[in-house]
């Protein structure tokens, strides 16, 4: 390995490689100005306004793909393969070398004004040997060379630059088969490295067992069962990033989505795309997919959700039996014909009695079409049925002589009394705020005392003065789904899926029915009413039961002795999940410690000695005494913004407050943890929440508690 200094001159070989990463650098730029330049090419040439704004947010998109990410090295690795395995047509390597078997590999393609590539984006087919590439396996490749940066601030008012400060080559041809895949120096300090504000991308880091993933063809469903750690959300992301370079112009037209379960999370991973180059991928929350389609409230401001169910009935409305009884009573609502439907026209008279339209209204209620759609339908049935008396009398008939008659306002006026119209929002508050009508729809399916349990309270006036909660707005989409199908998407990827209710997995399920998923998730985290108890049940609600179950169990962050002591938690909240497995270990990265002063002196000083470390810093506490906690840090001289309040991100500060309900799927290099009796209490799936709060830290945690521990940690050793 050879290493320097940012402040010492380079040797010849790192300059060398210093210049390649200006040249890469000066490439970059020149594209960039290229595809702005087509601006004064396209102009308005096309006498289409729609058309010259379609190139221009096409142009758009492609200089925000082509943005150079403050900080962030343009390539991070090479490959030299061996002679003969030509990759440029036979031409000389981009740099002017005469070895042509040699590839930078980085976050993006690059290329030099002839348009040879100088970068291959990682997600190349060749690329697949940096990650892969073995003594046992060597793909070709005889050396893999890794790079170490640094991040610099050439001036005050300049934006970060990555300085290429050393590299290590890690040799495969001639290596002993047995000494298998090794890492290094710079892997590991690059997995290591302290982190402030949002997630970032890993495509430096990116492990075999990942990249196998990652690589994972778009007709496949993918479920990740990923301890703490793992790297489960960065492999989703980079999944998407991944399928949006093999599969573009067939994701770009249907779309993909990322569904994550907080605005907080979703703050949290933003950047991970846009530093791929894939601007143009929709995140969301589950609630804020479920109301997108919703009319305004009455008070915009409040939004849907106006209450929190009870554990019970979040459970009773989660549960996939609600589907059916929605079913039942959407389609209670057809009526049998009582009345003939009488079609004049001009001194004619055509006549279908109640046994005619009978059979009609049957044979679509049968055949499992949109409720919505059916009525439709079924004035097409009635046009044609009289188009047939018609010419059974010599009458000559068209498409425009069927269109009159189904416009006609008799048929119009039969099919609203056959086939009423619908809208979910109606449908839902009528049915739980009506107990006899609730009754018959859920007969067989929900005990009286369930029926009592999801019935809404008060007595609204309508749908959009309801308290609604979050449990309510999947009922509301199953009924809107019954009523007409929603769009669907390519590919999601729904992050924290264990919480997902069925009902709330239906409602994903059937925007991807024809696309595919990637769900993430961790059943010991579960924490909410209808977390999932396992993942095959789970892939059956989302309508994907084939989908390929894979287990992430290698920690490479979370040091050992932090994930050790959560996993104590395991065998009460996840009996037969396998602990996970650290890859690390850090002496002294876990501290447990009485506050026998008082709680909050005890954490303001946990906090301070956080802050003299490297990187960011999360309090966690259960979110109902977080507010007191804060007040009493503050008189102890210690400001901790809370996360959220104000749309705070994790990056609002270095150390910022945390409520336990909000910690899932963030990573702080040093966490502080209150009062962990507290976390436990404050819910019914605390001990859940307890072990999501105890993970979250990637270099160092301290617990500090007044209160006893749980049982399962009190023999932790204190610091």
């Amino acid at each position: 390995m050879t290493t320097t200094d940012p402040s010492v001159p380079a040797n010849d070989a790192l300059q060398a490689e210093r210049d390649r990463l200006t040249a890469a650098r000066e490439a970059l730029r020149r594209m960039r100005e290229e595809v702005a330049g087509s601006e004064l090419v396209l102009g308005d040439v096309v006498n289409d306004k729609v058309t010259n704004a379609a190139l221009r947010r096409g142009r758009e998109r492609r200089l925000a793909a082509l943005a150079e990410v403050p900080g962030a090295p343009l390539f991070f690795g090479r490959l030299d393969f061996d002679p003969g395995t030509v990759f440029f047509d036979d031409a000389p390597a981009p740099d002017g070398s005469a070895d042509a078997d040699r590839v930078q590999i980085g976050r993006r393609h690059i290329h030099d004004k002839a348009g040879r590539p100088m970068v291959l984006d990682w997600r190349a087919p060749i690329c697949v040997a940096y990650y892969r590439a073995s003594p046992q396996d060597r793909m070709s490749v005889r050396v893999r060379r890794r790079y170490g940066f640094t991040t610099v601030t050439p001036g005050p008012d300049a934006e970060p630059e990555a300085l290429l400060t050393a590299f290590e080559d890690e040799t495969l041809a001639g290596a002993p088969p047995e000494t298998g895949q090794g890492g290094g120096e710079l892997l590991n300090a690059e997995i290591e490295r302290p982190r402030t504000g949002p997630m970032r991308d890993i495509v430096a880091t990116i492990q075999p067992e990942q990249d196998d993933l990652v690589r994972a063809p778009l007709g496949t469903t993918l479920c990740v069962q990923g301890a703490p750690g793992t790297g489960k959300t960065a492999v989703g992301l980079h999944r998407i990033a991944f399928l949006l370079y093999t599969e573009r112009e067939r994701l770009s037209r249907s779309g993909v989505a990322v569904i994550g379960p907080n605005r907080s999370f979703l703050s949290y991973i933003h950047d991970v795309l846009p530093a791929l180059g894939e601007v143009d991928v929709h995140q969301t929350t589950v609630t804020e997919l479920l109301t997108r389609d919703l009319p305004e409230r009455s008070r915009p401001a409040a939004g849907w959700v106006g209450r929190v169910e009870e554990p019970a009935a979040a459970r009773i409305k989660g549960q996939a039996s609600m589907a059916e009884v929605l079913r039942r009573d959407l389609w209670s609502h057809l009526r049998t014909p009582e009345e003939a439907v009488v079609v004049r026209r001009g001194s004619r008279r055509w006549r279908l009695y109640p046994e005619d339209l009978s059979p009609l209204l049957g044979e679509l209620a049968e055949r499992g079409v949109a409720y919505g759609s059916g009525r439709e339908l079924l004035s097409h049935r009635i046009a044609h049925a009289v188009l047939t008396l018609m010419e059974g009398e010599g009458e000559a008939c068209d498409d425009r002589t069927h269109a009159q008659v189904r416009r006609d306002p008799a048929v119009r006026s039969a099919v609203t009394a056959m086939w009423p119209k619908a809208d979910p929002l109606k449908l839902v508050l009528g049915l739980l705020t009506d107990p006899e009508r609730l009754a018959r729809a859920a007969d067989g399916l929900l005990s009286p005392e369930e029926q009592a349990a999801v019935l809404l309270p008060g007595r609204p006036r309508g749908p959009r003065t309801a308290r609604w909660s979050e449990e309510d707005l999947a009922l509301l989409d199953e009924a809107a789904a019954l009523i007409g199908r929603p769009a669907g998407l390519g590919h999601i990827v729904v992050d924290e899926a264990q919480d997902l209710s069925p009902m709330q997995c239906r409602a994903v399920g059937r925007r991807c029915v024809s696309g595919s998923l990637t769900v993430l998730g961790d059943i010991a985290q579960g924490t909410s009413p209808s977390a999932a108890a396992n993942w095959s049940t789970l892939l059956e609600h989302l309508g994907k039961p084939t989908g390929h179950l894979r287990v992430l169990d290698r920690g490479y962050r979370v040091p050992a002795q932090i994930i050790d002591f959560a996993a104590r938690l395991l065998p009460a909240i996840a009996p037969g999940l396998g602990a996970p497995v650290a890859v690390r270990r850090s002496p002294g990265s876990l501290r447990v410690t009485p506050a026998a002063g008082g709680l909050a002196a005890a954490v303001a000083d946990a906090c301070r000695a956080a802050l003299e470390g490297e990187g960011s810093v999360g309090l966690i506490a259960a979110d109902a005494g977080l507010a007191a906690l804060r007040a009493d840090l503050e008189a102890e001289g210690l400001s901790v913004p809370l996360l959220g309040e104000g749309g705070a991100g994790p990056d609002a500060s270095r150390l910022v407050a945390v409520p336990a309900s909000l910690a899932k799927g963030l990573e702080f290099d040093a966490v502080v943890v209150a009062e962990p009796a507290a976390v436990v209490e404050a819910e019914e799936r605390g001990v859940n929440r307890l072990y999501v709060v105890l993970t979250r830290a990637v270099s160092a945690l301290h617990v500090v508690h007044e209160r006893p521990l749980p049982e399962a940690l009190r023999d932790a050793v204190t610091g």
